[in-house]
């Protein structure tokens, strides 16, 4: 089968959009998308289909929250630091909300007329929850973290806030903050690994409704009196329920449900627990949901591998679902582009590890084409079935793609989370061995031409890839990735202070235990890398520092090993800006098709 060949460019067409918001009255829509090269503010005339562009910054905008009058809250950065600042556009002029030199903000929910959001002006190492006059433009201290908790949600009467606090990465504890009594009440005292995720508020403020794997594998849809903590299971699947939302009446709750990795949307009555209208598959990702006012549709942005995501309105009456952006260009065909398939293999112990496989039009038993090993971020991320110009720009050239899901991955049940836990860089590290094996199985790929690719926790796998097991994959593509967790574990940035230990437990102590850490960095272990490498990297990554690339560089070409390198100095941890991602996918098509096409 012959496909037409697009450039990278022609990926980039397509818009991305990464955050919309929806006024009360659900005239106006506003979403973040990169039209303009990266991340501007948009609004649409749900009445008329009137589009407008309403910022036009060098930085990413993303939306947060929509006025009736047509102003809206947005977060910025500068240059991917993350030092996200909270922003108003007040009739067409911009204000900086939290102006504090160093600060993150974030924007956390509305009630009613009560504007919420957190900072970390007063301690950098916690962030603490204000409440914004929407009139006065004035915020007020409503709760200062001293415990590190994690901010859920606040009821609807205003007394009381949710909280979580992680015990390890498979453990948490859930409380209620009251501000009257000014109390703190633990409502999850239980025994044995478990998490408790707050979700929301009854309308009358007496129950909180949490996520939890208490009773099982899975994250399972639970409510609480918070003053008997008398609690109640209400929906339970053989997959994790990620994300909750509640009705601004109260009466309903829509959920995603993460199955195989797809997403599913399921909306139900709070009152009777049952399931309203048919579910709704993605075919790839639901990254957010929330009701119109009136409790008659539900507004969200959703993708599939093939197509990128975009906001659409779904009817709870009729089922009907209305596209309200259009993210799609005229190229690529999507007939060029490759819907994924879920395929398992049996791992070295005999683990059944799951990964979304990508396979080239043209692939076949008399045409086997390269491929590549995909490993996602993390630790503890999951490959989904999303939009990604990249990945499809790689296999429209000819390159098949495997996006393994390793142990220690999400989505797939508790005790598959944990089992890499301070294994990390040895177990999973196997699965992708195992995983490359697993595709020589193929007919239609060539087994002696297997590379490996990851951004972040997978750019470390890369490396370890490379270091620890140097003739199994032929090239290797580190994404901004660790090569040194002794560094990286003590440099932690000073806003993930509440998962500070959570980390350490998770990977390693790096004041306790830097004999282990050493042996499973891959810088310590350079010498051994006999493989080509490209490596990408922000300048301003505040997580994965430019020296932990700059080094591992330095390293291999020391040691006459053929590495190139690609800095952006605009970007931080993942790139956003158009022109950089165009550069950098370039980049890795060229190094592929001269190392691994061959």
């Amino acid at each position: 089968m012959s496909t037409k060949k697009y450039s990278i460019d022609e990926f980039m067409r397509v818009s991305t959009i990464g955050a919309f918001s929806v006024s009360k009255d659900s005239s106006l829509l506003f979403y973040s998308s990169d039209d303009s090269g990266n991340y501007d503010v948009y609004s649409v005339c749900l009445e008329t289909g009137l589009k407008k562009r309403e910022t036009a910054f060098n930085e990413n905008a993303l939306v947060c929250h929509a006025f009736d009058n047509g102003s809206f809250l947005f977060l910025m950065d500068e240059g991917g630091n993350e030092l996200h600042h909270l922003y108003i556009n007040l009739e067409g002029k911009t204000e900086d909300l939290t102006p504090f030199e160093g600060s993150k903000s974030g924007f956390l929910m509305s009630v009613s007329d009560r504007l919420y959001f957190f900072s970390n002006r007063l301690d950098k190492s916690r962030f603490d929850l204000y409440c914004l006059d929407e009139s006065t433009l004035e915020s007020s201290l409503i709760f200062e973290n001293k415990g590190l908790y994690d901010l859920g949600q606040v009821s609807d009467n205003g007394r009381f806030i949710s909280l979580s606090k992680q015990n390890t990465a498979n453990d948490s504890d859930m409380y209620v903050f009251d501000t009257i009594s000014n109390e703190y009440i633990h409502l999850t005292e239980h025994q044995g690994e478990s998490h408790f995720v707050p979700v929301f508020f009854s309308k009358d403020s007496k129950e909180l409704f949490y996520l939890s794997d208490c009773e099982g594998e899975f994250m399972e849809l639970y409510a609480i009196d918070i003053f008997t903590k008398k609690g109640r299971k209400l929906l339970s699947f053989e997959w994790d329920i990620i994300s909750v939302k509640r009705s601004e009446d109260g009466r309903y709750a829509s959920l995603v449900l993460n199955r195989d990795a797809f997403a599913e949307l399921r909306v139900f009555s709070l009152y009777s627990g049952k399931t309203i209208g048919k579910e709704m598959v993605s075919g790839g990702v639901i990254y957010q949901h929330a009701f119109a006012t009136d409790s008659k549709s539900i507004f969200l942005l959703v993708d599939s591998a093939i197509a990128p995501a975009d906001v659409f309105k779904l009817s709870l009456e009729d089922g009907t679902l209305e596209p309200l952006t259009d993210s799609i260009s005229s190229a690529p065909d999507k007939d060029d582009l490759v819907m994924p398939v879920i395929r398992r293999f049996p791992s070295y112990d005999g683990m059944e590890i799951p990964g979304i496989l990508y396979l080239p039009h043209e692939a076949s038993p008399g045409n086997r084409v390269p491929a590549l090993i995909w490993v996602h971020g993390g630790p503890g991320g999951q490959s989904l079935p999303r939009y990604n110009p990249e990945l499809q720009f790689l296999v429209n050239h000819g390159f098949a793609i495997y996006a393994v899901n390793n142990r220690g991955s999400s989505g797939y049940g508790k005790s598959f989370f944990k089992a890499a836990d301070h294994k990390h860089g040895e177990v999973d590290l196997d699965d992708c061995v195992e995983a490359a094996v697993f595709l020589k199985t193929f007919d239609e790929i060539d087994g002696e031409r297997i590379g490996i690719i990851g951004g972040s926790y997978g750019g470390f796998m890369v490396l370890a890839a490379l270091a620890f097991r140097p003739t199994v994959f032929t090239v290797g593509v580190d994404i901004f990735g660790v090569s040194n967790w002794l560094r990286t574990l003590k440099e932690i940035p000073s806003w993930w202070s509440a998962i500070r230990e959570l980390l350490y437990r998770k990977i390693g102590d790096p004041f306790q235990e830097e004999e282990y850490l050493t042996s499973i960095s891959p810088l310590f272990h350079a010498s051994k890398i006999k493989k080509p490498l490209l490596v990408l990297q922000g300048a301003n990554d505040p997580r994965v520092l430019k020296v932990e690339s700059d080094e591992i560089v330095q390293r291999t070409r020391e040691n006459g090993i053929d590495t190139e390198y690609v800095v952006f100095e605009d970007e931080g941890h993942g790139f956003t800006r158009k022109a950089n991602r165009i550069t950098a996918a370039n980049a890795i098509l060229r190094f592929l098709e001269t190392h691994l096409a061959k």
